[in-house]
This record gives C-alpha cells, sequence and structure tokens, in this order.
C-alpha cells in the first residue's frame, strides 16, 4: 500500500507511533457559543468570552491525546500558543452553519477560509463536518457530494490528510433521530458511506458518530443477542470502508461512548475523536476559568482517558493493518528519483 508523502506525514502526526488515533475535539462553534452565552447569562457572548474558553480547552486537552481538532474562527486565534506542537494538528473547512429547506441541508467552505490556508499554517490535516441524508433532494445531494469533492480535490494539490465527519439530520417535519426507528440510523450511515467511500472524494479517515440509539447501547460484555445485534451493526461499517475510521462522542455521555468505544474498536475502528465527552461538564463552570481548569484535569477525567486508551490499544486495529494488512506500508516515489517525481502545487 502507497501513500503520497504529505498524506502519509499527516497519518503519522495524528496518531501514535503504532497507529492508533487518540484525538480531541474543541472545533464546535455553534454549540459553544450558546454555552457560553449561557455561562455569562446573555442572549449572545462576546468574541473574546468565546475564545477565552476555547484557549483553556486547548490548553488543557493539547497533550492528552495524538491530535487536537480546532475551528479557524476562535480556537486557533486564541488558542495558537496552548497548542502542544507535538501533536497533530486539525483544522476545520466548513462554516459552522449551513443552509436548510426542504431539501436538505447544505454545507458551505468557512467564508475568507481555503485548505491552502489550513495547508500554510502547518496544520496536519483538514476536517470537514458534511450534513448527509442520502434522501434528500437530488440538487441537495448534488451540492453536497461537490463540496466534499472540492475540497478532496485541493487537498490532494496540497497533500495534506482529508478527514470527513459525515452527519444525519432530521428534515423540516421530521422528528429528532434519536426518535427514529433503530434500523434507521444504521441504514443511512451505511448508505452515507457507501457513497462518500469512492476514490472521487479522496478521504483519508472517517470520523463516524454511533449508528446506535444511546438508549439502545446494552453492556457489549452481557453475551445477549442485543449486543451480538449492536456489534453486527458496528460490523458491518467497518466491511464497507477500506480506510481508518474513529468513532465521535457526539454528545454521549462517558458510560455511553465507552459501550460505542468498544464496540467500534471491536469492529477495527483505528481510534476515537473525543468532544465534549470530555470537557462539557468542565466548561459548564465559564467564566471561573480556575474552576475549568480542575473540573478537566481531575482524576475522573484522567482515569477515563487512561480507559479508553488501554481499551483502544487491546481491542482496536492501527490504521497501518486496515490500509495495509500485509504490514506493507510506503511511501509514494520512495526511491533515488523522488525529487522529481514528487509533484509541486
Amino acid at each position: 500500500m502507497e501513500m503520497s508523502a504529505g498524506k502519509l506525514w499527516s497519518m503519522r502526526r495524528l496518531s501514535s507511533p503504532d497507529g492508533f488515533f487518540m484525538m480531541n475535539a474543541v472545533d464546535q462553534r455553534p454549540a459553544v457559543e450558546a454555552l457560553v452565552a449561557e455561562c455569562v447569562g446573555r442572549d449572545v457572548a462576546t468574541y473574546d468570552e468565546i475564545g477565552a474558553l476555547k484557549k483553556t480547552l486547548i490548553e488543557l486537552l493539547s497533550s492528552s491525546g495524538t491530535a487536537i481538532q480546532v475551528d479557524p474562527d476562535y480556537g486557533y486565534p486564541y488558542g495558537y500558543g496552548s497548542l502542544d506542537p507535538s501533536r497533530g494538528l486539525i483544522v476545520a473547512a466548513e462554516a459552522g452553519t449551513c443552509d436548510e429547506d426542504q431539501g436538505g441541508r447544505r454545507n458551505f467552505l468557512n467564508p475568507g477560509w481555503s485548505v491552502e490556508k489550513i495547508k500554510r499554517l502547518g496544520a496536519d490535516a483538514v476536517k470537514v463536518t458534511v450534513w448527509y441524508r442520502p434522501e434528500a433532494s437530488p440538487d441537495t445531494l448534488r451540492h453536497q457530494r461537490e463540496f466534499v469533492e472540492a475540497i478532496g480535490r485541493e487537498c490532494r494539490r496540497h497533500d495534506i490528510a482529508f478527514l470527513i465527519c459525515p452527519m444525519a439530520y432530521a428534515f423540516p417535519g421530521e422528528v429528532n433521530p434519536d426518535q427514529w426507528e433503530p434500523h434507521k440510523q444504521p441504514a443511512i450511515l451505511e448508505e452515507t458511506l457507501c457513497e462518500l467511500r469512492k476514490e472521487r472524494y479522496g478521504l483519508d479517515l472517517f470520523q463516524l458518530e454511533n449508528p446506535i440509539r444511546n438508549r439502545d447501547l446494552v453492556d457489549p460484555d452481557d453475551g445477549s443477542a442485543a449486543s451480538a445485534n449492536v456489534q453486527s451493526a458496528y460490523n458491518r461499517i467497518d466491511s464497507l470502508l477500506d480506510r481508518p475510521w474513529v468513532m465521535m462522542s457526539a454528545g454521549a455521555g462517558r458510560d455511553a461512548y465507552r459501550r460505542t468505544l468498544t464496540f467500534a474498536f471491536r469492529a477495527g475502528a483505528s481510534g476515537y475523536l473525543a468532544g465534549r465527552v470530555m470537557w462539557g461538564e468542565a466548561a459548564k463552570r465559564f467564566p471561573d476559568i480556575g474552576g475549568v481548569r480542575a473540573a478537566l484535569r481531575g482524576h475522573d477525567t484522567e482515569r477515563y482517558i487512561e480507559d479508553i486508551q488501554t481499551l483502544l490499544r487491546k481491542c482496536g486495529k492501527s490504521w497501518h493493518r486496515k490500509l495495509a494488512p500485509s504490514g506493507d506500508m510506503r511511501m509514494a516515489h520512495a526511491r533515488a528519483s523522488f525529487k522529481s517525481e514528487y509533484p509541486a502545487f
């Protein structure tokens, strides 16, 4: 298995030497804007207030995993000095909001932002969250596919890893996803992956939400038929992808997320991307920065991180094994003619 020089370096920067992704996400924008506004008791928080919380989260989480995911609106401008340079850096490309009508949701590039700028600032990967429903209108599907394809094309040009986070959603008038029938979420995710795995999109790593409702997450070790059925849903995800994937926390609590990770790692996931499950409760102490720090530095969080990282190494599949089961992972053009064969921009 060969990978271009830049993308291979990206993947190595995001992961541990043995090929596992242990990543934290603080790139959330509307959710953090709303949280900070509530904490300070106003309808709208200031830019500096949101930036102060992001900086604190980055400072405390940057070194607890192999990589951290930030946004260019608040996270990077405020937290750049708190980033651990020995860890990988993922920067979001999409705008924090989207357009929506009866046909579905449409994502756009963050205004004034680009893959080129993400690469130029020294990031190791480009991440895009894309709202995706296979049943959306033809115009919406065309837009979303072209959006992802265009970013993938730029990532190839700049030779940087491309990470995608496909998210299901409810159409206007439809019940929320947590009220869907049990089979609906996994079916949507599987059909979504069948599209996005195509070579035209140029994706390197999938960040996936839980295909199972949290209330249906039984004990992975209870030996029940229900547990076997849940495991099958995760196994199907792995069978659909020839590239590595990780599980997001997607607002889950710590117990539910650990169950999710157990099923995912046993299926073949190569890591995790943890967001609010790590910092959500601590962030509610804002504007008491000392309180936020104390909560995130507590023994409960440290033990939780250690637990899921141990679980990953015990049950997960390294991205090296996912891409090259034989162990033959190589950089493209790794020969005497590398200088002339490796393309410029």
